[in-house]
C-alpha cells in the first residue's frame, strides 16, 4: 500500500502556529553534532551517558543526576578498559555501594555495555567512530544494533542516548508515534521491524524534502500535535 506523506511545510506551519511563530519554534529545535564532533567524543562518555539513561528508567531522573558524581567516581569515570578489568566480586561490591543507586542488574549493564563498545572499537578505532560513521538514513538500524549487542539498551534508552550525545536521530515519543499512527504510517507495535522501517522511510522522505536533520523533523512533528 502506497503511503501519502503530509508535506513537511504543512507540518512546520502547524507547529509554528501552535508555538508562537517560526522564530520561537526555531529556538527550540535541537542541533546535532557534526561527524567530526561525534568522532572526538571519548568512549567513556558514551558509556556514562548510556548508563545514566539505564538508571533513569523507571525512577525520578533528578535522583540519578544527584548521585551521578558518585557513579563517576566509583566506576573510574567509565573508562572502558578499566571496566573490563573489574572482577565479579568487585562488581558485586560496587552494586551494593550506598553512594549510588543499588540495583545489581543495572550495575552489571555497565560491564556488558563496556564490552559492546570495546568490540566496536576494535573494528572502528573507537566506539565514537562507529557511531559517527553510522548513516542517518538507517538510524533505526543503529537502534537495533544497540538493542541486540548491549544490555537494557532497547526501547527509548538507545535513541535518547544518541540524541543526548548529539547523534542525529528522531525519537518515537508519544506525540511522534501518535502522529504516525494517525497518518497510518505505523499500523503495528512501534518496536516491530515493519513499524521501524515505515518510520525510517517517512523521516527519510521528510529529510530529503526539508533538508533538515532528523532530530529537528522529530521535534517539529511533536510540536505540531501538542501545545
Amino acid at each position: 500500500m502506497s503511503i501519502t506523506y503530509e508535506p513537511f511545510a504543512a507540518i512546520y506551519q502547524r507547529a509554528a502556529q501552535r508555538h508562537q511563530g517560526e522564530e520561537a519554534l526555531e529556538q527550540q529545535l535541537p542541533q546535532p553534532k557534526t561527524h567530526q564532533e561525534l568522532a572526538k567524543i571519548d568512549d567513556s562518555r558514551w558509556l556514562a551517558a548510556l548508563t545514566q539513561k539505564i538508571f533513569q528508567a523507571g525512577i525520578n531522573w533528578q535522583v540519578v543526576r544527584n548521585k551521578w558524581p558518585n557513579f563517576e567516581e566509583l566506576f573510574f569515570q567509565f573508562d572502558i578498559e578499566k571496566m573490563l578489568l573489574i572482577s565479579d566480586e568487585q562488581w558485586s561490591d560496587k552494586a551494593q555501594d550506598k553512594r549510588i543507586i543499588r540495583n545489581f542488574n543495572k550495575v552489571m549493564t555497565i560491564r556488558e555495555n563496556a564490552l559492546m563498545m570495546h568490540e566496536a572499537s576494535l573494528q572502528h578505532g573507537s566506539f565514537a567512530n562507529f557511531i559517527a560513521d553510522w548513516p542517518t538514513d538507517n538510524i533505526t538500524g543503529l537502534w537495533r544494533y544497540l538493542k541486540q549487542h548491549g544490555q537494557r539498551t532497547g526501547g527509548n534508552t538507545g535513541p535518547y542516548t544518541l540524541r543526548v550525545m548529539g547523534k542525529d536521530t528522531f525519537l518515537l515519543s508519544n506525540d511522534v508515534e501518535g502522529y504516525l499512527r494517525n497518518r497510518d504510517i505505523i499500523t503495528t507495535g512501534k518496536d516491530t521491524k515493519a513499524a521501524l522501517q515505515a518510520t525510517q522511510n517517512a523521516f527519510n522522505h521528510w529529510q530529503q524534502e526539508s533538508e533538515r536533520p532528523l532530530c529537528q523533523i522529530s521535534q517539529i512533528i511533536a510540536m505540531s500535535v501538542n501545545r
